[in-house]
């Protein structure tokens, strides 16, 4: 009688688990994240994941790098390129995307909350200081009277080229707003400058119609600009107020804490990114971890 009784509750169970492992029940959702984030805490990933990251531009070489040293837990990064800052996040929230990685935590800030998104961050990646760029004078203070300047025209990267601009001598902001100013914000402009504003990618190809141009760093890296080298004058990259142009991974909340996810910033967050980073962008990038 015990034996029977232990085979039949030996089949009771089989049959449960099997049951277990082949629905689409919530409850099956939530056994198969639990199991997952087990094997995440051990390394072993036995079922292969491909992760859409939403970036600007087509210079691929980190997401390449980080690839390499994901392939052992069957995670793969398949880098998505947008030509504006705008599609992005707009894909991330539509789940065209896993993950983005293009923007400051400031842009990201403004932007969900203009558009009622509901993005978070996953973690810091990097700094990429945006300079001063001319085709017509080398040094900044040489900046002629009624100059024309093109700045970006979102809020927060425009308001971020007047900060920049200030730091540089050429204007004063009155202070109402230290994150993202407009012209009207301009409480003393010497040099009478005019300003231009335009999508930040296409700023580059009219730096011949401008005297000087506030550039962000993926968009002259893209048109072949050295941002150490080229820049007039460039940003700090340290500093309380720097921490405003840190650039995110941003992600859909209810992805935040999955296994893959929370493995990506651990691969990403080490010695070897950071020298990744500094062979690739020679300087135009610092890493904030």
């Amino acid at each position: 009688m015990k034996r029977l009784l232990s085979l039949f509750l030996a089949a009771a169970l089989a049959v449960g688990v099997t049951a277990c492992s082949s629905s689409n029940s919530p409850s099956s959702s939530a056994a198969k994240s639990s199991s997952s984030a087990a094997s995440s805490a051990s390394g072993d990933f036995s079922t292969p994941v491909t992760l859409k990251v939403g970036v600007n531009g087509t210079d691929f070489r980190l997401w390449d790098d980080l690839n390499k040293r994901l392939k052992q837990y069957n995670i793969t990064l398949e880098p998505v390129s947008f030509a504006d800052y705008i599609k992005p996040n707009q894909a991330l929230a539509d789940k065209e995307i896993d993950l983005n990685a293009f923007q400051t935590e400031i842009y990201f800030n403004t932007f969900i909350k203009q558009h009622n998104l509901n993005l978070v961050s996953l973690g810091y990646t990097f700094i990429a200081p945006m300079g001063v760029y001319s085709q017509k004078i080398k040094d900044i203070s040489k900046t002629p009277n009624n100059a024309k300047v093109a700045i970006p025209n979102d809020a927060t990267n425009g308001g971020r080229a007047l900060i920049l601009l200030q730091s540089a001598g050429l204007i004063k902001l009155d202070g109402k707003d230290n994150v993202t100013p407009t012209t009207k914000n301009i409480s003393d402009n010497p040099k009478n400058l005019q300003f231009v504003s335009m999508e930040s990618v296409q700023i580059p190809r009219s730096l011949g119609d401008v005297d000087i141009a506030a550039i962000n760093t993926g968009a002259a890296t893209d048109a072949g600009l050295s941002p150490v080298k080229d820049a007039i004058y460039r940003e700090s990259s340290k500093g309380e107020s720097a921490k405003n142009y840190f650039n995110i991974l941003a992600v859909r909340p209810e992805d935040k804490d999955k296994p893959a996810f929370k493995k990506l910033l651990e691969v990403y967050y080490n010695d070897e990114t950071k020298k990744v980073i500094d062979e690739i962008y020679k300087g135009a990038a610092v890493p904030v971890w």
